[in-house]
This record gives C-alpha cells, structure tokens and sequence, in this order.
C-alpha cells in the first residue's frame, strides 16, 4: 500500500522501446475506441485506476466509493507518436471541462484524468493543460486532473474491445461513434492504415 495515501499499489511490464500512459476521459468504452486507431499505439485495456479498493468489479466502481476512474492503459511507441500528440487527442475527444462528468456519465468515476508513470509525463501534461487553459481552447477552464499512477486493475473481459465488437449497441451508436467520427475527421492523419 502507498504509505502517503494508503491505496493499492500494482505495476504494469512494459517492453522495452515503448512507454505507458493511463488515461481517464469518461466511459472506457470510447475512449479505448480513439485511442486502439491511433498509429503507434500498439495496445489499449480498459480498466480502473486510481482507487483505495484492490482489484475492484464494475459494479463496485460504479457505486462511485472505490476512488476508481474508468480508464485505458496505452502503451505506445514514442519513436511513431509523441506523448504530446496523444494528449492532444485525448482533450479533443472528450469534456475535460466537467468535473466527474461525461455527458450523461456522471459520478467520480468518469472523471477526467492523467495518471502519469514519469516525472516526465507529468511535465508534458501540466505543461499542457496549462497552454491549453491560457489560450482559452476550451470556454471553462479544464479540470484534469494530473496525478502519480498508483494502481490499474483490467476491467472484466466484456468491456474490453467494446465498441470494435458491439458497434451497433445504441451506447456506442450515440455516444461512442461521434467520438471515433470526430477523431477521423481532425486527426486522419495519425489514424493506422485499417483505423
């Protein structure tokens, strides 16, 4: 257990030549959905970070007391797309201006995070927010919230690949889907080939 906040501390393998972000943008269902099209992404899992609860299910996370955001952990080649690059697909695609609230989402859980795993992380996404806060990108101020990666536990088998394998559910019509269109619209460029 972290001694200064008393949560569960777990690690993840990261081979060599990659590197690892955890995000929280709400729902992982879209946001595992953006982020799996991204060219140099090499894998997205959805799960929860950030909690006092060890290994907790859904359910329990969606009661909003375990600490857990909803979250994907990105592992990514840095020599193909630049932490800053993700960044900036990750503010683009979601609300980072409400506060444990995603649209209809609401509840701690869905709040929006960065769980960074090095101080240089932590630099390039302060160093962002706050770039992206002076130039009023946003018309609220953004409330991110940028913190030490403690714990990440994978969510159950069915919520991973979710919207690649129920794209017709009217979640992922609704909800999901604009935010796969949108990347495509403003980011075509950095989509892989089949994204």
């Amino acid at each position: 257990m972290s001694k200064e906040l008393n949560l569960p501390l777990t690690t993840t393998k990261v081979p060599k030549g990659l590197e690892l972000i955890t995000l929280g943008a709400g729902c992982f269902w879209c946001t595992e959905a953006v982020f799996q099209r991204l060219d140099g992404v090499e894998k997205v899992t959805s799960g929860y970070a950030g909690g006092i609860v060890e290994s907790p299910t859904y359910k329990e996370i969606c009661t909003g007391t375990t600490g857990h955001a909803e979250v994907i952990n990105v592992l990514f080649d840095p020599a193909k797309v630049s932490l800053e690059s993700l960044l900036e697909v990750f503010w683009a695609t979601h609300d980072p201006t409400t506060l444990n609230r995603q649209g209809a989402d609401i509840g701690p859980q869905y709040r929006s995070a960065i769980f960074f795993h090095t101080e240089e992380q932590r630099e390039i996404a302060s160093r962002l927010k706050e770039e992206l806060n002076a130039r009023k990108v946003f018309d609220l101020p953004i409330v991110t919230e940028i913190t030490a990666f403690t714990n990440f536990y994978p969510a159950e088998n069915y919520h991973q690949e979710y919207f690649n394998l129920n794209s017709m559910q009217p979640y992922c019509q609704f909800v999901v889907r604009p935010k796969v269109d949108k990347l495509k619209r403003y980011f075509g460029e950095r989509l892989k080939i089949n994204g």
